[in-house]
């Protein structure tokens, strides 16, 4: 899930069994250690960029594993996300 805020762009991933998940994509050269996320209580990793407008695509690394959100093809569907040159998915968002 991301969300624009007056002081960033906020992104969160619901993993509440991860040890460690950070944030990849067009923002941080796709560094799969870059970009930190902090965990709360209630289980949802959470991290706040300051970006500059434009679409970005990214994807979040859970426990060492790429992926658009934990169980997200569950459904055959991806919100948000598009197709790479991999043959995966990432997800984005478009910052105004």
């Amino acid at each position: 899930m991301t969300e624009s805020t007056t002081t960033g762009t906020a992104f969160q991933c619901h993993a509440e069994e991860a040890q460690a998940v950070f944030l990849a994509g067009t923002f941080n050269d796709w560094q799969p250690d870059a970009t930190p996320m902090e965990k709360d209580e209630s289980g949802k990793w959470s991290v706040e960029l300051d970006l500059v407008p434009g679409r970005y695509e990214f994807k979040f690394v859970v426990d060492g594993q790429w992926c658009c959100e934990p169980n997200c093809h569950a459904s055959g569907e991806c919100p948000k996300c598009v197709p790479n040159e991999f043959g995966t998915m990432n997800r984005f968002v478009d910052v105004a």
